[in-house]
């Protein structure tokens, strides 16, 4: 769960880097930082907490060049730690490279050893660091050829940008897992997760990076190459269904419209003896829209959320029942007293923050609430990227719909199908990954007992 950027060939490098961070503040809020480059030396900023904590008007002065990468972080593989905020930062014999990464190697582990036992000395935990380290002893003499050489070996997601002196280098694995476009604002090229940063930049999207190619900008222009064996196509899904901003196109596709066919395709197959549809907001807010939209019923704001909660905040002395949700969530009960709701939901993990949501419906009044999921139960933990909750911890991986629903304390329970929820996302099962739905692993172990791949070892597909 991160976000990237990568800006060349603009004079504000540093500020441009800054302001597609903060809208892709969502994709992680764990720690930023950016590196830019004046074409000779490169000079880093980095830091715990969101954009605004770490970035000031005095920093981003401190920060000059045309080319700049930036990154904001989730952490999935290495610890919540300094060290490990990204871009990082390297200087070896080909002279200094940074890159910043979204997405999990699933060998990275195994990678890691083997560097180590032969000399290797990491300085984080962070699996990115495995590629820097891969690309600096790679004996090719460019240092596009050396990272693109590196990434051979890797095996999971990434869709990653570098920065060196006078090039801006971005790469998408092979299976296409995480989101990363082209736009154009000023002259300059932008490289970043999702298309609402381009938006507040004010550039011209141009297009994805497709899976599986190297794209590189230089005072040359745009320049790209695919260095990698194809593969199948697996996108995440689960980036359409909860993770990107509705108002990005990832994909290819405009997030809010995929959420609206999966919320009328889940009242196709689940719909509820309701009168008023309101969502969890925020993710559930679009899908809402859609089953509304379908059912021809209201849709309302049953539940307000608060957008204004710092990472920490004291909790009373005096017990509040269901406190942690309240503070997060608030429900209106004029729109929910006396009425028969439809509570549309993006997905249930653990069952707990449902539970309680549920039970502020039913402190507001309501007469029945009805939950309603617009993608199937989540039975499996993510290995490319989301941060997930191992299976034991997934209450669909232990429990039927029913034995949920009961523990939700809802009136009934319906999620959308894979057919169904494939059906509304317009693609076929063998082009997506839905890993978490299925437990279908688009990159096999070459093993049962899942060990991580070796960095000379072969998938098995």
């Amino acid at each position: 769960m991160c976000g990237v950027v990568g800006i060349f060939g603009h004079p504000e490098a540093s500020t441009l880097a800054y302001l597609s961070l903060y809208a892709l503040q969502h994709r992680g809020q764990e720690s930023a930082g950016i590196v830019t480059t004046d074409g000779d030396t490169l000079i880093r900023h980095a830091g715990m907490g969101l954009v605004a904590d770490v970035f000031s008007r005095d920093v981003l002065s401190a920060l000059p060049g045309n080319a700049a990468i930036g990154h904001v972080r989730y952490s999935t593989a290495g610890d919540s730690h300094r060290s490990n905020a990204q871009p990082f930062l390297l200087r070896h014999h080909r002279g200094p490279i940074a890159i910043a990464h979204n997405g999990n190697l699933v060998n990275a582990a195994l990678i890691r050893e083997e560097l180590e036992a032969g000399g290797s000395i990491f300085q984080t935990t962070s699996d990115t660091e495995v590629v820097l380290h891969l690309a600096a002893r790679t004996p090719v003499a460019d240092i596009v050829d050396a990272l693109a050489e590196s990434l051979r070996h890797l095996r999971g997601a990434y869709s990653l940008v570098a920065v060196v002196p006078g090039r801006l280098i971005a790469a998408r694995d092979p299976l296409g897992f995480r989101p990363l476009s082209v736009g154009r604002v000023d002259g300059a090229w932008v490289i970043a997760s999702e298309s609402c940063a381009f938006d507040l930049l004010g550039a011209e999207y141009v297009r994805d990076v497709e899976r599986g190619e190297v794209v590189v900008a230089d005072v040359g222009g745009l320049h790209s190459f695919k260095p990698f064996e194809d593969d199948r196509p697996a996108p995440c899904l689960f980036e359409h269904v909860y993770f990107a901003r509705p108002d990005s196109r990832v994909f290819g596709e405009s997030v809010q419209a995929v959420r609206k066919r999966l919320g009328a395709q889940l009242w196709e197959e689940q719909p509820a003896d309701a009168e008023v549809v309101t969502p969890v907001p925020d993710s559930g807010m679009y899908a809402a829209m859609g089953y509304a939209h379908a059912a021809g019923l209201p849709f309302e704001m049953g539940l307000v959320r608060n957008h204004y909660i710092g990472r920490t905040f004291i909790e009373p002395s005096q017990q509040i029942r269901n406190f942690g949700v309240r503070i997060k969530l608030n429900p209106v009960r004029e729109i929910l007293a006396g009425r028969r709701v439809a509570l549309i939901d993006d997905s249930i993990v653990r069952g707990t923050t449902s539970r309680k949501i549920v039970q502020l419906c039913r402190d507001a009044g309501a007469k029945e609430v009805h939950v309603r999921v617009s993608s199937p139960p989540t039975r499996g933990s993510c290995r490319y990227g989301i941060d997930t909750p191992v299976a034991e911890e997934l209450v669909a991986a232990r429990h039927g719909v029913e034995e949920i629903r009961s523990f939700l304390g809802a009136d009934s329970l319906g999620y959308l199908s894979m057919e169904g929820m494939l059906r509304a996302a317009q693609k076929e099962g063998d082009d997506v990954c839905s890993a978490c739905w299925s437990n279908e692993q688009p990159v096999k172990l070459p093993r049962a007992d899942t060990r991580q791949l070796g960095l000379f070892d072969k998938t098995v597909r």
